[in-house]
């Protein structure tokens, strides 16, 4: 360890010769050292709780044929796992392998498309639940290290850092996740739903998704949103959300409409489809209406709507802000749930 040396002067006698203070400063080989040594804790740690899941599907005739495999970890000392819901949508048999090689059956608790999130359940002894941290407190730079099961290789580790927060990523069901944490830690196929975690072992992320080909541009959903959702699954297996039953489309508004009606936003939502027997058809709505806001909140893009349109919207009288050939109206709607 190389010394550095700090002269502090004082009001010593004359004669006296002045303090000198020597602080210690790390070599590169010495940070090098911690950080191996940080991220290999912290994969020895987290490693027993992570799983690989393989999943079969029924094909022609009932028969059971092969779906895929991701990856997921214990959050529980009672067997309940989080994972992504694209690596178990649709299974007709799950299994679960862990890191000691015991293999059982697992079940599907619930999931949510919508946050590309589920649970699924395993009765067996002996389970190491990982710790679940936060998100919110998370800084772009710091150590981020994925484990799960790319191709099939269990339990491969590998570090990066958080390279970017507050992303946004839109999921197959066609919503849009936000907080999105993004990193550098490599992932590969397999890697779904397998955890990123911090240098204590905590999880801070449930790896979803890669842009190929890109290299080193990797997501995860953040583990604040995977906790609010989980909580749901495993109550009720789904997670409940508001609809109007519109389709609809982003558009510019002109800006004359902007200025005379004094609008906080250039765009908003073309209703280019009202659903039969749905909330907005009830309440009045029609095709080539313009959504401006919904409870006085702008709504800029549909994906706003996404974000305002929660499960305490269900059944609750809801004013939707409407431009019909240039005129302004406000139209009361009771939203339905999604789940109907």
């Amino acid at each position: 360890m190389k010394p550095r040396f700090q002269f502090i002067f004082n009001d010593a006698p004359t004669g006296v010769e002045p303090q000198i203070a020597v602080e210690q400063t790390p070599s590169d080989e010495e940070l090098m050292d911690a950080y191996s040594q940080a991220v290999a804790s912290t994969a020895e740690k987290v490693s027993p709780s992570v799983v690989k899941i393989d999943m079969q599907q029924r094909g022609p005739g009932g028969r059971l044929g092969r779906g895929g495999s991701g990856s997921g970890f214990i959050f529980t000392p009672d067997g309940f796992i989080l994972t992504n819901s694209h690596v178990v949508h649709n299974a007709a048999r799950l299994e679960v392998m862990l890191t000691d090689g015991r293999t059982y059956e697992a079940h599907l608790i619930g999931e949510d498309p919508d946050t590309d999130l589920a649970v699924i359940r395993i009765h067996a002894p002996d389970l190491v639940p990982v710790k679940l941290g936060t998100s919110a407190n998370l800084r772009v730079g710091q150590v981020a290290i994925a484990i799960g099961n790319p191709y099939g290789f269990q339990c491969t580790v590998t570090a990066g850092i958080v390279s970017a927060l507050g992303r946004s990523l839109r999921t197959q069901s066609g919503r849009l996740i936000d907080g999105i944490v993004q990193t550098d830690a490599a992932l590969n196929p397999g890697n779904s739903g397998g955890p990123l975690v911090n240098s204590r072992g905590e999880v801070i992320g449930v790896n979803t998704a890669v842009i190929l080909p890109a290299q080193g541009i990797c997501f995860a959903v953040p583990v604040d949103t995977a906790k609010f959702v989980l909580g749901y699954l495993m109550r009720d297996g789904k997670i409940r959300r508001a609809q109007l039953g519109i389709a609809g489309q982003n558009i510019d508004l002109p800006r004359r409409l902007v200025r005379f009606h004094q609008l906080t936003n250039d765009s908003a939502v073309l209703v280019i489809a009202v659903e039969e027997g749905g909330p907005a058809k009830a309440a009045g709505i029609e095709e080539g209406d313009v959504l401006l806001a919904l409870d006085g909140e702008p709504v800029a893009v549909i994906d706003d709507l996404h974000r305002m349109l929660t499960a305490d919207k269900i059944g609750a009288s809801t004013t939707l802000t409407v431009l019909r050939r240039s005129q302004k109206l406000d139209i009361a709607v009771l939203p339905q749930d999604s789940q109907r």
